[in-house]
């Protein structure tokens, strides 16, 4: 494969992904439509840095337009596809769950039916641990996952759901990769451990959601797009966990390490626990090791130091973004 297409290339996992592409010398074609879910500073940032590459090719448009994403099948003829755009947090899915609809649902389906229509054969998706709410840990990727307890949650169950028809009518090869908590620099401004680092830093109150205890697998940037890159070999239909495989670690650990980090205590302001979060999520990553031979390298103490270590490279303009 030479040319890949990248939805979300300005995101957090799709501007690591397509940077390490980059680098191994493909041809990136990046997907971004800049929308201010969050600060759309922090996109810049991560965009700015892949346009340094003569190999990256940026297109500002939505996969949710039809029209726009066949001009570009059709001028740049991809290799294979990366969807890696999606409207994410739980959180917000609440709000405004129409536009999840549209991105998460709609924008992967314009993508499938063009790849069916141009004969392009991989396609590489993103979906989520949330979609594993209510089952036994840790997570494999055989249980049934009927119950989204979010809109979210919700549409990447469906965006699962409908490459799996363009597998079995069109003969798609299909990875969907759940993935598992991903933190790290340059990360999404909603995320806890981002909003955690300024407000420490700050000296702000923390926002907590219920009493600390909830706990995630934690799983860091660079791990998780190498095991992206590693899922465009051909493997039929497969859904793939993406996890830190270690036993998973709780938010009061995570502040305690930041506050370390930081050489600060936190002020913490307690708020109800939300309904739509997990109480915990923990990855069985035995799939993702012998399929794709990927493991996670990249320990959570040393990628939330590494992180707490870009915060503070960065911080000059960091200071401005809106969380």
């Amino acid at each position: 494969m030479k040319n890949i297409l990248l939805t979300g290339s300005a995101g957090f996992i799709g501007s690591k992904t397509a940077e390490l592409l980059l680098e191994k010398g493909m041809t990136i074609i990046g997907i971004d439509n800049l929308n201010d879910y969050y600060d759309v500073e922090l996109k810049r940032h991560r965009n700015n840095r892949l346009l340094k590459f003569n190999n990256y090719i940026f297109k500002l448009g939505d996969i949710e337009d039809l029209n726009f994403l066949d001009k570009i099948f059709v001028e740049y003829k991809p290799d294979a596809v990366i969807n890696l755009a999606a409207r994410a947090g739980v959180r917000y899915s609440l709000e405004n769950p129409h536009v999840y609809l549209t991105t998460n649902i709609h924008g992967s389906l314009n993508l499938l039916e063009l790849m069916r229509k141009f004969g392009i054969k991989k396609y590489v998706i993103a979906s989520s641990s949330s979609t594993y709410a209510g089952e036994k840990m840790p997570f494999n990727e055989k249980l049934a996952v009927n119950q989204p307890i979010s809109p979210y949650a919700a549409t990447k169950k469906s965006a699962e759901l409908i490459a799996y028809t363009y597998h079995y009518l069109f003969g798609t090869d299909v990875s969907i990769l759940r993935y598992f908590t991903v933190y790290g620099p340059a990360g999404r401004p909603d995320m806890s451990y981002f909003r955690f680092i300024k407000w420490i830093d700050e000296e702000k109150p923390v926002e907590l959601f219920g009493d600390g205890s909830q706990s995630r697998d934690f799983t860091y940037i660079d791990d998780i797009a190498d095991g992206t890159i590693k899922a465009l070999k051909e493997v039929g239909y497969e859904i793939i966990n993406l996890g830190g495989g270690n036993n998973p670690f709780s938010i009061k650990y995570m502040i305690s390490k930041i506050e370390e980090e930081l050489g600060k205590k936190a002020i913490i302001k307690n708020k109800p626990f939300q309904k739509t979060d997990m109480d915990v999520t923990w990855a069985n990553i035995s799939k993702a090791e012998s399929l794709l031979g990927w493991k996670p390298e990249v320990q959570f103490d040393e990628g939330l130091r590494r992180t707490v270590e870009w915060y503070n490279d960065n911080k000059f303009w960091l200071k401005d973004i809106k969380i």
